[in-house]
């Protein structure tokens, strides 16, 4: 169907075992965003301790990206994360559900040993598309 970022989860396919879908689908004509990797990093330079509170951060900034362009979180149609082994994937889990609520793009998130600085425990990015109205 044209005309709306589409999300799907084929009937012959596993049901998905978190909160995304496994195709996102977007239609002709839109306009598709890359967004950075986005770590939990606060307006003031600072960086909390905690994987939840990090992975809490990394989503702000990662609206805060969006809205940039006059898009939200609900445009998002491919996020990975990239959590540092160690993390409680819980915590993150739970960040994001608060922040997506019950928007599911494709997603893929990966443990990894290290980010590039070493107390950057999470770090999220997103492909997101504005379907003309």
């Amino acid at each position: 169907m044209a005309g709306r970022l589409e999300f799907f989860n084929p009937a012959d396919l596993h049901e998905p075992t978190g909160p995304y879908s496994h195709v996102a689908r977007i239609p002709a004509g839109a306009e598709v965003f890359f967004v950075s990797g986005q770590f939990g990093i606060r307006p003031d330079g600072s960086i909390p301790t905690h994987v939840g509170e990090q992975t809490d951060q990394a989503f702000k900034n990662l609206r805060l990206a969006l809205k940039s362009q006059d898009l939200d979180l609900e445009h998002i149609v491919k996020l990975t994360t990239f959590i540092v082994v160690g993390q409680d994937s819980r915590e993150v889990r739970k960040a994001r559900i608060k922040h997506m609520g019950q928007h599911h793009p494709a997603s893929t998130a990966v443990y990894v040993a290290r980010l590039v600085s070493p107390e950057w425990l999470v770090v999220v990015d997103a492909i997101a598309a504005r379907v003309p109205t």
